[in-house]
C-alpha cells in the first residue's frame, strides 16, 4: 500500500480539542481547589503527566505504527484487556467507589480498565468481522459467535456494574455488525434485546432505575437523584449566549457535582455560553465527518471497520456525555473525551486517535 501524509485536518481537530480541554479543565479545577489549593496543582500536574505527556507519546507512536499491527495482536489484546477488567473483582487490586468496582490500583497506577477493554474489544471485533466478510450475516458463522463474544463482555461490565461502558460497547458492536454486512432484521432484534436487558437491569440495579426516573421526570427528587441535572441546567441557563467568561463560572464551587469529570460540559456552558458549547459540538461533528471519510477511504475492510469503530467510540461517548448534562439522555457518568479529568480516559482517546491518523496515511 502506498503511504500518504497523515490527515492534517484530523490532526488539527485533535490538537484544538486537547488544547481547549486543558484550559477548560484548569478552570474547572478551581472549584475543588477552593477548599485546598494543593488540589489544583496536584490534579493538573497529574493530568499533564499521565494524560497529555503519556497520551501524547502513545498518540505519536500509534500514528506511526501501520494499523495492520493491531490486527496481528487483536486476540491477545482483547484477552489481556478482558482479564485486566476482570481484576477489579480481586480485592487487593480492585477499588470500590460509588457502589461499583470499576477501578484498579496496581502500584502507583490507578486507572479504569474498561477504557482499555473498549479498545481491545473494538480491535478484535474489527479483525474478526474483516476475516468473515460475507459470512457475518449468517447465523452459525456470524450472528451466533458475535452475540456470544458481546455477551461475555457485557456480562463482565454488568457485574461491576458499569452500565455506561456497557451501552457504549453495545452501540459499537451493533454499528460494526451493520457496517460489516449485518441485516436490518438482525439489527432490530439486537436493539430490542438491548432495550429489554436495560429494563431488566433497572429492576435489579436500583441506581439505574433512579437515573431513568430522573430522565423521565427531571423534577424527581431535586435534592437527591436529580440534583446534578438541576445544577447542570442552572449552569447552562446562567451562561446564556456568550457565557460568564473563562474562569468566571460559579457552579463549580460546591454546587455542581464532579465539575472536572462528567459535569465539565456544564462548566463550558456556563463560562462560554451557547456559542462555546456549539463550537465544541461542531468540533466533534467535524471529527466524526473526517473520521468516517478516513474509514471509507481505507484500502481494506479491516481499516474501514477499525476506523469506523474508533469514530463511533469517541463520538458516542462525547454525545452521551453532553446529552446527559442537558437532560436529553439519562445520566451516565461518562467523561467527555479530550476534556474531562481522567488520565486513563485521555490516554486511550489519544491512542485511538493516533490509530485513526495512521489509517489516513493509507487512504485510497
Amino acid at each position: 500500500m502506498r503511504k500518504h501524509n497523515s490527515d492534517r485536518i484530523l490532526l488539527g481537530i485533535v490538537a484544538i480539542l486537547i488544547l481547549s480541554g486543558f484550559f477548560i479543565l484548569a478552570s474547572a479545577f478551581l472549584g475543588p481547589a477552593a477548599k485546598k489549593v494543593e488540589i489544583f496543582y496536584a490534579a493538573l500536574s497529574k493530568q499533564i503527566l499521565i494524560g497529555l505527556v503519556g497520551g501524547g507519546a502513545l498518540f505519536f507512536i500509534a500514528s506511526r505504527i501501520p494499523y495492520h499491527f493491531w490486527r496481528k495482536i487483536s486476540i491477545p489484546l482483547f484477552l489481556a484487556s478482558f482479564l485486566l477488567t476482570a481484576l477489579v473483582f480481586y480485592p487487593q487490586l480492585g477499588v470500590m467507589h460509588g457502589g461499583a468496582r470499576r477501578w484498579l490500583r496496581i502500584g502507583f497506577l490507578f486507572f479504569q480498565p474498561s477504557e482499555v477493554l473498549k479498545f481491545g474489544f473494538l480491535v478484535y471485533l474489527s479483525s474478526w468481522m474483516a476475516s468473515h466478510k460475507e459470512r457475518v450475516a449468517s447465523l452459525k458463522y456470524g450472528l451466533a459467535p458475535f452475540l456470544i463474544i458481546t455477551a461475555l463482555v457485557a456480562g463482565l461490565l454488568f457485574k461491576e456494574p458499569n452500565m455506561s461502558a456497557l451501552i457504549v460497547i453495545g452501540i459499537i458492536a451493533v454499528a460494526l455488525f451493520f457496517i460489516a454486512g449485518g441485516r436490518f432484521k438482525q439489527i432490530a432484534i439486537m436493539v430490542l434485546i438491548g432495550a429489554g436487558l436495560i429494563f431488566l437491569a433497572a429492576q435489579t440495579k436500583p441506581y439505574i432505575k433512579e437515573r431513568l426516573n430522573v430522565f423521565l421526570n427531571p423534577d424527581y427528587d431535586p435534592q437527591g437523584q436529580s440534583y446534578q441535572l438541576k445544577q447542570s441546567l442552572i449552569a447552562f441557563g446562567s451562561g446564556g449566549i456568550f457565557g460568564r467568561g473563562f474562569g468566571m463560572g460559579v457552579q463549580k464551587f460546591n454546587y455542581l457535582p464532579e465539575p472536572t469529570g462528567d459535569s465539565i460540559f456544564a462548566i463550558i456552558g456556563e463560562e462560554f455560553g451557547f456559542i462555546g458549547t456549539s463550537f465544541l459540538i461542531f468540533l466533534f461533528l467535524l471529527f466524526m465527518f473526517r473520521g468516517f471519510l478516513i474509514a471509507i477511504r481505507s484500502p481494506d475492510n479491516f481499516g474501514r471497520l477499525l476506523g469506523s469503530g474508533i469514530v463511533i467510540l469517541i463520538i458516542t461517548q462525547s454525545f452521551m456525555n453532553m446529552a446527559s448534562m442537558l437532560g436529553v439522555f439519562p445520566l451516565t457518568g461518562l467523561p467527555l473525551p479530550f476534556i474531562s479529568q481522567g488520565g486513563s480516559a485521555l490516554v486511550m482517546v489519544l491512542l485511538e486517535s493516533g490509530v485513526l491518523l495512521n489509517i489516513s496515511r493509507y487512504r485510497k
